[in-house]
């Protein structure tokens, strides 16, 4: 295990943030991963980082400080909070982060407060939010796993077997194996995705179209002139970093007005530490104007009435269902690679540069008009299955089958 975690920190390096020499890096990372951070640590300085600042946290922390803080506490920024990014955003650092969910460890927080801290964490995040969404810097997403996580996803094993056993599967997921080159695993990856992308550009939809059993019928406009994206991207600096591993997944911009019809999500949604299951959304013209859940429909509702650009959608991904993370069959309970095991959605903020041809240049109301979603947050949920059916329309009005029975035909 431990030349295993050498291999995936030397990849988080090399491939996720491909961290450029004289280039600080951010790690935002809680207290379970300490073995990992300090083996990113080293492989960042040894690609010549100028600086590397670790961010710790702790999940029960943040509980007892939402459960017992007052709401104007919560809402407080700490001195120096705002200029420690400052400074990364000014020294064009690169950004990691590595999660390690605690699926329902927010059950009993009061969500007002929740919704309070998140609020005035994300205001004063704005231009970090921007940075990094927008690609000025390099950043990537992994995780790492806590027992209760891990005895989450797999509950008839003691916590130390759970969390060894979810240990491998994050590492498998992510490409890292006893004898294999992840590096070059990657590159092939990346290549893939790439024709994918290019497959995906020609055909230029004007609206996509997803039907299954379980009662989705959603049809989503794409703003003109979208770009399809997945695998590797290209930071302003040039650098080309991969922002999650794993990753399965080529998504597009939806119009913020042009999406009808009604969603069945297919697997739970951890958000603000709840976990909100067996969820329905019903859209129109791009807004969430109702919505069911069996469970934490508050924490849902919460999300939904974050802004107003979380009711609409900044994202549309597809991924077969026989990606190798499905194939895994295990539900994960955290969206970093739920979200690669099924075609998803993202309510909140678009990837402007991303998928938007001409974006840098376009002013935030040329973006609005053009269809992109401002929102101070992004968050994916996922509704693939076994027999969705995806149809493309393009502009001449021609209707092109995509996926069938859950995978690509094209």
């Amino acid at each position: 295990m431990e030349k295993l975690l050498d291999k995936f920190a030397s990849l988080i390096i090399k491939v996720g943030v491909n961290l450029q020499p004289n280039q600080p890096l951010l790690i935002n990372a809680p207290i379970e991963a300490a073995e990992l951070v300090r083996k990113v640590v080293k492989e960042a300085y040894l690609a010549n980082s100028i600086k590397v600042i670790v961010n710790w946290s702790d999940a029960e922390t943040s509980k007892e400080e939402l459960l017992y803080a007052s709401v104007e506490s919560l809402q407080t920024i700490p001195g120096g909070f705002v200029e420690r990014y400052q400074y990364l955003i000014e020294n064009n650092a690169a950004l990691l982060s590595i999660t390690s969910p605690n699926p329902g460890l927010m059950k009993d927080v009061d969500p007002k407060k929740a919704q309070a801290q998140q609020m005035a964490v994300s205001e004063v995040m704005k231009p970090f939010r921007n940075y990094s969404m927008n690609n000025q810097g390099q950043w990537c997403v992994v995780a790492y796993p806590n027992e209760v996580w891990a005895k989450k996803v797999f509950p008839d094993l003691d916590a130390k077997a759970a969390t060894e056993k979810l240990l491998d599967a994050i590492l498998a997921a992510s490409h890292v194996t006893k004898d294999n080159d992840p590096v070059a695993e990657w590159k092939e990856l990346n290549e893939n995705m790439t024709k994918r992308n290019q497959k995906l550009n020609d055909l230029n939809f004007v609206s996509l179209h997803f039907k299954n059993s379980l009662g989705t019928d959603l049809e989503v406009g794409l703003v003109e002139n979208h770009i399809w994206a997945g695998g590797k991207e290209t930071a302003k600096n040039g650098a080309i970093f991969n922002p999650n591993i794993p990753t399965e997944e080529n998504f597009c911009m939806p119009h913020n007005l042009k999406t009808q019809g009604r969603v069945v999500a297919t697997k739970p949604l951890n958000y603000q530490g709840k976990l909100i299951e067996n969820f329905v959304l019903d859209f129109k013209d791009g807004k969430v104007v109702n919505y069911t859940a069996e469970k934490e429909i508050e924490a849902l509702k919460n999300l939904i009435e974050f802004d107003e650009g979380s009711s609409r959608l900044g994202e549309v991904a597809l991924i077969p269902y026989d990606s190798p993370i499905n194939a895994m069959n295990i539900l994960f309970y955290n969206t970093l690679f739920d979200e690669n095991a099924s075609c998803h959605l993202a309510l909140g903020a678009s990837y402007q540069t991303t998928n938007l041809k001409g974006a840098e240049a376009m002013t935030k109301e040329e973006l609005i008009k053009a269809g992109s979603n401002f929102s101070m947050t992004h968050v994916d949920f996922m509704f693939g299955s076994r027999d969705m059916e995806v149809y493309g329309t393009k502009h001449n009005g021609e209707v092109v089958k995509i996926i069938e029975n859950g995978n690509f035909i094209i």
